[in-house]
């Protein structure tokens, strides 16, 4: 156990803080913690609730690159509203309103999306109202 322990400090990043108290961790630090301590139960599926709220840019770019490289191995599933962090981790989109599917696709297909376009940026809700 203590093997594997280490193991997932290593890959998240914090082997050398093993000894720290987690309370003296930074924001993204404990994140990643908390990531660890959900791997180290191996799951079949990962619900990670936005994961880089509060982050560095740095800490950011870190996540990113931790949850791709347990995606090789395990299934994820973010919610996130960060659109570039998204772009960074995201196979596919899915986009949700009122409780329902919205659309689905690539962040650029996404991203195009009318009904996206008018519901979450109003851009046709801004047009309508200058008229």
């Amino acid at each position: 156990m203590r093997e594997q322990m280490c193991g997932i400090l290593d890959h998240i990043g914090l082997v050398e803080k093993a000894h720290q108290p987690a309370g003296s961790l930074s924001h993204g630090e404990k994140q990643w913690l908390e990531i660890g301590m959900v791997i180290v139960q191996d799951p079949d599926l990962l619900l990670i609730d936005e994961p880089v709220a509060g982050m560095t840019d740095d800490e950011t770019e870190n996540t990113a690159r931790l949850l791709l490289s347990i995606a090789q191995d395990q299934t994820i599933l973010v919610i996130e509203h960060d659109m570039e962090f998204v772009k960074q981790i995201a196979r596919k989109v899915t986009v949700l309103h009122e409780g329902s599917v919205l659309c689905e696709g690539s962040v650029e297909e996404v991203q195009r999306n009318p009904q996206v376009i008018q519901i979450y940026l109003g851009r046709e809700r801004h047009a309508d109202a200058a008229d």
